[in-house]
């Protein structure tokens, strides 16, 4: 009965998210009649996605560089609101600082978490494009025309790149342990390269002086490992789609660094002006009503004067 329900369930959401699977799947298609190659057309569906989110690494960037622009000032919150009876204050003022600074201490994890509904996405299209009816290959999601899905019913299923069936996972049955290394290459460096972009701007941020903020730092720990699981989970397919995905995210953060859209220096030099004017204005308001408050005065002894 339970599995009866679950896949009862399993069959309402493939067919809820049906015309999104088919979009990407017509996009994979084109892109493999273009060169057919599985591996080929999988990074060039990559590279389109990761189009549409680069702009969020863009910004992610940017905040986690902020936030450790900001750790001086953090610092100086936490030493005067000592104790755990000023706990809900400096979480205020820690907020209303982040609200004034444009940052977000879970920024790190932005870029991340926008590959989930992709990943979900890749993985069904790629579990489709591997049916199997009655013994005989049924490619789900593609047009029934394409050369995708004749070359798919012709390898019986099979997404074969260098001798590779990427639509299998890590952990399923390979013919050999030969044959499984390649999949377990494939995760090790999906998750190498996750550590690699996030090093990427420690490393950066190191040579400034600036500090890594200790959440954000647990963070960027934990993540990849989070991930390494679900690439044993799987198809190979997908883990290949995080593999160029980051590798594009690396090389856009290297471009920011580079042109100094995102300088860690900077930022720190932006805020400490900023501060300092906003303490100018203020004296100068202050200087400003003494001023007014002695003429008030000077003018009140005159007119008493004349009184007299």
């Amino acid at each position: 009965m339970i599995t009866a329900a679950s896949s009862g369930f399993g069959h309402s959401i493939s067919t809820f998210f049906h015309p999104i699977f088919a979009f990407f799947g017509w996009i994979l298609a084109q892109a493999y009649a273009l060169i057919p190659n599985y591996a080929v057309a999988i990074t060039l569906l990559t590279v389109l996605i990761m189009g549409v989110l680069t702009p969020l690494t863009v910004k992610s960037t940017k905040s986690m560089v902020a936030m450790q622009a900001l750790q001086p000032e953090l610092k100086k919150l936490q030493q005067k609101y000592k104790g755990p009876e000023n706990r809900a204050i400096l979480n205020q003022e820690m907020m209303e600082l982040y609200k004034v600074h444009g940052t977000n201490p879970l920024s790190s994890c932005f870029p991340v978490l926008a590959q989930a509904p992709f990943l979900f996405i890749l993985y069904q299209v790629i579990k489709g494009l591997s049916e199997i009816v009655g013994g005989v290959a049924a490619p789900k999601y593609i047009p029934v025309d394409s050369r995708m899905h004749a070359d798919l019913v012709a390898s019986h299923g099979q997404i074969n790149v260098f001798g590779m069936d990427m639509s299998l996972k890590p952990l399923d049955a390979h013919g050999s342990l030969y044959a499984a290394i390649p999949f377990f290459v494939m995760v090790a460096l999906a998750v190498g390269l996750q550590y690699f972009q996030m090093a990427q701007i420690n490393n950066r941020n190191k040579k400034t002086g600036q500090e890594m903020p200790s959440a954000q730092a647990r963070i960027q720990k934990f993540f990849p490992i989070l991930f390494a699981y679900f690439y044993f989970i799987i198809p190979a397919a997908v883990v290949l789609y995080m593999v160029v995905s980051t590798l594009i995210r690396i090389a856009t953060q290297d471009i920011m660094f580079r042109v100094g859209v995102s300088d860690p220096s900077k930022a720190k030099e932006r805020q400490i002006p900023a501060r300092a004017a906003s303490k100018d204005q203020s004296e100068s308001k202050e200087a400003e009503a003494t001023t007014l408050k002695s003429q008030a005065n000077r003018s009140k002894s005159k007119r008493q004067r004349k009184a007299r």
